[in-house]
């Protein structure tokens, strides 16, 4: 793929580029890679973190289609706003949102990230993409409800950064084992330190180690 492609797309790396370090850098990964065949991670584009965060929240421990009904549920109070605003999360009765679907937690959280938003914990997105990393994590996992692995999904797949590796991943740890023919998951520690040679593109192993759960 082209850089300029690359960049068009949202990501901040050239895919053929960084498929190319992986397999110099480890040929077992470079098997894998050619098997998979063109790296395919696809960003999810939005103009707002507050969005994105509050979404990942609703997200959070429900199937796809759970999630999806009670966020247009939420949604749904606000019309005919396309997405609500910070204000308009504090300014709604939080029984309200519980009767939308929110669990008690979920709710909680939501608040929550409408309130750091306001007060500036939670930057904003033009903001966000000038931060490196580490950076991001520690102000985000500020913010009820919100972890480092959903910070580091959002690095990935909202900020199209190169060279993030959620270790707290089971699917990575999956990946992994399978990959390289470990005996049960391998602890995190294991793949960090093998992933030291896969920077500055950890990101894109880790999406090869993702699917190596879908080959047969």
């Amino acid at each position: 793929m082209p850089a300029s492609l690359a960049l068009r797309r949202g990501l901040l790396y050239d895919p053929v580029v960084a498929s190319g370090h992986l397999t110099d850098a480890d040929p077992a990964l470079g098997r894998l890679i050619g098997r998979v065949g063109e790296y395919g991670l696809e960003l999810r584009h939005s103009r707002s973190l507050f969005a994105s965060l509050a979404r990942a929240i609703v997200y959070q421990q429900l199937s796809g289609a759970a999630a999806s009904t009670i966020l247009g549920r939420v949604l749904a109070l606000f019309a005919p706003r396309r997405f609500p605003a910070p204000a308009d999360i504090l300014g709604i009765a939080p029984e309200r949102l519980r009767a939308a679907g929110l669990s008690a937690a979920k709710t909680a959280a939501l608040r929550d990230l409408a309130a750091r938003t306001l007060d500036g914990t939670v930057p904003s997105m033009a903001r966000v993409r000038r931060m490196d990393d580490e950076a991001i994590v520690a102000q985000l996992t500020q913010v009820r409800g919100i972890g480092r692995w959903t910070v580091e999904m959002h690095l990935m797949f909202g900020l199209g950064r190169p060279d993030v590796l959620p270790l707290g991943d089971l699917g990575i740890r999956k990946g992994y084992a399978v990959t390289f023919g470990s005996r049960g998951l391998p602890e995190p520690a294991v793949i960090a330190r093998r992933a030291e040679r896969w920077r500055p593109y950890r990101s894109v192993a880790s999406w090869y180690l993702w699917r190596a759960l879908e080959l047969d």
